[in-house]
């Protein structure tokens, strides 16, 4: 595993594009509440923390880190939990909609339509935590759930999907094999699939489990109102739902004083920044065997990309070495000061901000310097805890 990373300015990128009608329609403000305010009826709803990290700071020579920690979010161990929740109940809303039945989500949440929904089949594909998600979802809704996995996923989160009360099928490929396969089991059995990659035709779910994902740079911003804004943002992708998630509410949100945007992959799973890099959506093919195991994709969303295409500032790709440093750093034996567990794949924005931060080049590319404040996500805890002792060294 080399110890290097790729970093791609994008063309398209200009402060001064407006945020657009179109992207408006998957990510906005108005989207954003409607989802919100769901979700705090939510028993289970709490805010996630955020994390200082001024030793890091004085480390990357800049003003200020914050870490918005999604490792405990509704106990599923994963941002998938507030986004996947949300896209589930509009689907099953939509499902009972159209077959003539009004409900409320309270309602649904309440089991009282449970003879109606115990026939809507939620399916979906999964790298380890939407899966979680649906699962939890589908339970809580009192649908039947079936998730399939491809042949990456550990044993360890395999487990903790069947314990949310899915089906779980083991896919002989990779995610995207998993995706193609889920699809065809809910053409074949009337099911619902239930899922943050987009593609023509296949657009409503996904709209709403974006729209869902926007909650946690909303309350981020919510938590930081008052100081100053900050100028770089790095966030992790896989298929795209998430980092557009955050793009499109910075960009509709702040406008020209939005931060600079590096959306951060796999070097061997780069589906986004070989996009930007041919200025339109590319397919990348392999076994995409990386440890940042949920990132593991190689067909970028059409909803996702729509959005980073004009509105992601850079690209970039780090190797697993990088990314396995970064889960170190937070650990007690790296800066130390404060521990955060974080997984494999949830750690790829701080590992690309750690990558940049020490080489010269790309801090001038990305206008970093020490009045930079630096925003990061993790986006998931050790949900492979046996994984994570082997690559860390401990779990708290």
């Amino acid at each position: 595993m080399e110890d290097s990373f790729q970093l791609f300015l994008n063309p398209r990128f200009s402060i001064s594009t407006p945020y657009t009608d179109v992207a408006r329609e998957v990510v906005s403000l108005d989207a954003l509440e409607l989802a919100w305010d769901e979700a705090r009826k939510w028993p289970e709803y709490a805010q996630t923390p955020i994390h200082d990290l001024p030793w890091m700071a004085t480390d990357l020579d800049v003003a200020q880190v914050l870490l918005k920690d999604e490792s405990d979010r509704f106990g599923l161990g994963s941002f998938k939990a507030i986004g996947g929740t949300y896209g589930c109940l509009r689907a099953v809303q939509r499902e009972l909609h159209d077959r003539g039945i009004e409900v409320d989500a309270a309602g649904l949440r309440s089991r009282r339509y449970e003879e109606e929904t115990a026939n809507i089949v939620l399916i979906c594909a999964t790298d380890g935590n939407h899966g979680r998600a649906v699962a939890w979802a589908a339970r809580n809704l009192g649908c039947p759930c079936v998730v399939y996995v491809p042949s990456i996923v550990s044993e360890p989160r395999r487990v903790a999907i069947e314990a949310e009360g899915a089906t779980v099928i083991r896919v002989d490929g990779t995610y995207d094999e998993a995706v193609r396969d889920a699809s065809d089991a809910a053409a074949n059995c009337g099911g619902l699939v239930v899922s943050d990659h987009s593609f023509p035709g296949y657009e409503t779910i996904p709209r709403a489990i974006m729209q869902g994902y926007t909650i946690v740079a909303a309350e981020l911003m919510e938590a930081i109102a008052g100081q100053p804004l900050p100028t770089h943002v790095f966030v992790q992708a896989g298929v795209g739902g998430f980092a557009a998630s955050i793009c499109g509410y910075l960009w509709e949100k702040l406008g020209v004083d939005r931060p600079a945007f590096i959306c951060v992959e796999p070097s061997i799973a780069d589906c986004l920044y070989q996009s930007a890099v041919a200025g339109r959506l590319v397919t990348v093919s392999g076994d995409l065997d990386t440890v940042m195991g949920c990132l593991s994709c190689g067909e970028a969303s059409t909803l996702g990309w729509g959005i980073l295409r004009d509105g992601a500032t850079a690209f970039m790709t780090i190797s697993d070495t990088q990314a396995v440093a970064a889960m170190k750093a937070l650990s007690s034996g790296g800066y130390g000061q404060q521990e955060v567990v974080l997984g494999e794949s949830g750690i790829a924005g701080l590992a690309g901000f750690l990558a940049v931060g020490k080489g010269e080049l790309a801090r001038e590319q990305l206008g970093l310097d020490r009045d930079s404040r630096i925003l990061l996500f993790g986006t998931e805890g050790a949900n492979d805890p046996k994984r994570y002792q082997e690559l860390v060294g401990s779990v708290q």
